[in-house]
C-alpha cells in the first residue's frame, strides 16, 4: 500500500525551515510522505537530510507580472501532476492563491491553507493599495473554493477578514497560535545584564516598524537612561516596504542604535537582550514573540492583530498604539526603571510558552487536521 503524500508548498526555502520543518518531519514520521515545493535558496540541504522530498518551483516574492505569475501557476500544476499528493499544504498568500488554483484545477483530494499573515497589500494606504485589496480577495475566494479544506488563521482579526471574503463557514477554519516553539532549544536563562539591552529582531521593513524603533531609541537616548539599543535582522529587497542599507548605517554611525545583521541563531540573541521589541504593523503570528516568551523576556509591541495576540498585556509585555514612536520610548522607558518589573514579566511570558506556543502543541494541531482532511477523501 502506498505512503499518504503531502506537499508543502511555500515561497522559500528558508522560511519553510524556519517554520514548518517541524510539522513536516513530524508528519514524515508519522508515515507521511513528505514533499517540499519551494524556491531554493542555501536551505536544501537541511530539507533534504530531514527526508523530505524536495522540488524547486519559482516562487519569487513581490510583483513578477502577470507572465511571471502564469509561470510560476503553471510550474506548480506540473509538479502537483507528478507527486499527485493526497493533500496539498499550502503556506503564505502567494502559495496559497497559486496552489489553491492549482490544487482545484488538478483534483488534489485535500487542501490545508496556512494563513500566517495577510501581507503589507492589508495594510498600505491609499487608492492602488485597497484596489489590490479588492482583486486579492476576489482571488481568495476562489483559491480557498476547495470542497475539501482546512484554513489555518493564526489571529481572529485574519479569520474575520478572510471568512469575510470566502463567505465560508466557521468549520473550514481552524485557529492556531503561530508555528510553535521549541521549548528545549529556546529555553529559559536568566537576564544578568548590568545595561538593559533592547533587541529588535526581524526582517528590516518599514511595516515591521523598524522606523519607530530607531526614533524611540533616539528619544529613549535623550532621556539620559542607561541602555543600548540593538537591531537584528537585514533588509529584505523584494520587500517595497524594506528599509535601505544606509539608513541602517546612518544610524549605527549616529550612535542610535547598534546593528548586529542577520543572526541564524535567535536563541543566542533572544538570551542576550533585556526586553525585545517589535513595533509591527500587522503580522500573523510574530514568531519572535513566542520565542521571546519561551527565553523569559518581556516585549514591548503594538496594538494590532497577530501581536496581540501573542502577549498578555501588562502581564508578559506591554501593547503601545501603532506606528507612535513616542508611546514606544514612554513602555520601553518606563520597564527600564523597573528591572525587576521587566524581569518578572520574562518569566511570566515563559509559563505562557509552555503553556500555548510548545511545538508538539502545534505539531498535534496540524496532524489532527491532516486526518480530518484525509476522513473526507474516504
Amino acid at each position: 500500500m502506498s505512503k499518504v503524500k503531502i506537499l508543502f508548498l511555500v515561497n522559500v526555502d528558508w522560511f519553510f525551515v524556519s517554520h514548518r520543518l517541524p510539522i513536516a518531519i513530524a508528519a514524515l514520521k508519522n508515515g507521511f510522505e513528505v514533499h517540499v515545493a519551494t524556491s531554493i535558496t542555501d536551505k536544501a540541504h537541511i530539507i533534504r537530510n530531514s527526508g523530505l522530498i524536495l522540488h524547486d518551483v519559482p516562487m519569487a516574492r513581490g510583483n513578477t507580472g502577470l507572465i511571471g505569475t502564469f509561470k510560476t501557476l503553471l510550474a506548480i500544476i506540473r509538479i502537483f501532476n507528478v507527486v499527485k499528493p493526497n493533500i496539498a499544504h499550502l503556506v503564505t498568500i502567494k502559495p496559497i492563491l497559486l496552489g489553491g488554483i492549482a490544487a482545484r484545477i488538478t483534483n488534489i483530494p485535500g487542501v490545508i491553507a496556512a494563513i500566517s499573515g495577510l501581507g503589507y497589500i492589508f495594510i498600505d494606504r491609499g487608492f492602488i493599495a485597497t484596489l489590490r485589496r479588492f482583486f486579492v480577495r476576489i482571488l481568495y475566494k476562489y483559491s480557498l473554493g476547495h470542497k475539501n479544506i482546512k484554513i489555518i488563521c493564526q489571529n481572529v482579526n485574519d479569520l474575520a477578514e478572510i471568512q469575510q471574503a470566502t463567505k465560508l463557514s466557521n468549520d473550514s477554519f481552524s485557529l492556531i497560535d503561530g508555528s510553535g516553539v521549541s521549548l528545549e532549544k529556546f529555553a529559559y536563562v536568566p537576564d544578568n545584564n548590568k545595561i538593559p539591552k533592547i533587541i529588535m529582531a526581524s526582517r528590516l521593513l518599514k511595516d515591521k516598524g523598524v522606523l519607530e524603533f530607531a526614533e524611540a531609541a533616539s528619544i529613549v537616548r535623550d532621556m539620559n537612561l542607561s541602555a543600548e539599543f540593538i537591531l537584528v535582522g537585514e533588509p529584505d529587497p523584494d520587500n517595497p516596504s524594506s528599509i535601505h542599507p544606509s539608513q541602517i548605517k546612518d544610524w549605527a554611525d549616529k550612535g542610535i542604535i547598534e546593528f548586529w545583521g542577520h543572526s541564524d541563531n535567535m536563541q543566542d540573541i533572544l538570551s542576550q537582550a533585556s526586553i525585545i521589541v517589535l513595533p509591527s504593523y500587522r503580522e500573523g503570528f510574530p514568531k519572535v514573540l513566542i520565542e521571546a516568551a519561551a527565553c523569559g523576556r518581556a516585549v514591548v509591541t503594538t496594538d494590532v492583530a497577530g501581536c496581540r495576540d501573542a502577549i498578555y498585556n501588562g502581564i508578559t509585555g506591554v501593547l503601545v498604539p501603532v506606528r507612535d514612536a513616542r508611546a514606544l520610548a514612554k513602555a520601553i522607558s518606563g520597564l527600564i526603571a523597573s528591572p525587576e518589573n521587566y524581569k518578572k514579566m520574562g518569566i511570566e511570558g515563559r509559563k505562557m510558552a509552555e503553556k500555548r506556543f510548545g511545538e508538539n502543541i502545534v505539531i498535534e494541531k496540524h496532524l489532527s487536521l491532516y486526518n480530518y482532511i484525509l476522513s473526507n477523501t474516504k
